[in-house]
């Protein structure tokens, strides 16, 4: 009868060993695992979101950390996303986002960036194009070049590793730029109309659509027939 093969970790997986310090029973560390615990983003970062005003909005993440780093990340319902990312480049026609560089602590050199600078130039795979704005009124740190030669692997990425840039505001700005930007529940409830919105325009469209094809038949059915002279 075959056996299975020896674990060659077996070794190293952790047993506990009963120990008394002080009189007080020494708990196992497996006893204190949490199954649901905080994830990174939950832990350092403050969720807020920008929405690009446009005949068809796209929404974006800002996870605003303590010490006053943002990460500009896609938010998990952009359009892209549904319908997958062809390319991706930080080329934006008149600079290369990518060319960013910064020095000690105080991140100089880093370019000046408004809410609305174009980071990166994202197309889907039904070819339409997504300006990504930085959100924020800031200095850029990083970029994240890793989308440019695998873009796909974007719309799977884990929240916060997805990010697409590294900003830095001034300390100053800071709670004007964080009012300026949505709450999670505002743009829940924001991101929520705009979807029945254009839900209601798509119906609105189908149905006079379908008017005009019921009025064009009407009118081709009682036209008069021409008969001709024998």
């Amino acid at each position: 009868m075959p056996t299975e093969p020896e674990d060659p970790l077996e070794p190293y997986y952790y047993n506990h060993v009963p120990e008394i310090i002080g009189g007080i029973d020494v708990p196992s560390i497996t006893e204190e695992w949490v199954e649901n615990y905080p994830s990174v983003v939950d832990r350092f970062f403050t969720r807020y979101y920008y929405i690009k005003e446009s005949p068809e909005p796209a929404p974006y993440q800002v996870l605003f950390h303590s010490n006053r780093v943002c990460l500009i990340c896609l938010a998990p319902e952009h359009p892209a996303i549904k319908d997958g990312i062809k390319s991706f480049t930080f080329d934006i026609g008149n600079t290369d986002r990518s060319k960013n560089t910064v020095k000690g602590k105080g991140k100089k050199g880093g370019m000046v960036l408004q809410h609305d600078s174009t980071l990166a130039i994202l197309t889907s795979e039904q070819n339409k194009a997504y300006k990504i704005p930085s959100c924020v009124q800031s200095k850029l740190v990083e970029v994240n070049t890793a989308w440019v030669e695998a873009p796909k692997q974007l719309e799977t990425a884990g929240e916060g590793e997805g990010y697409v840039a590294i900003v830095l505001p001034k300390p100053e700005d800071c709670e004007n730029i964080k009012r300026s930007l949505l709450t999670q529940a505002q743009y829940k409830e924001k991101w929520t109309a705009i979807q029945m919105n254009a839900a209601q325009k798509l119906a609105n469209e189908s149905n006079v659509a379908k008017t005009e094809q019921k009025s064009a038949q009407t009118e081709q059915k009682s036209a008069p027939v021409e008969k001709q002279n024998e």
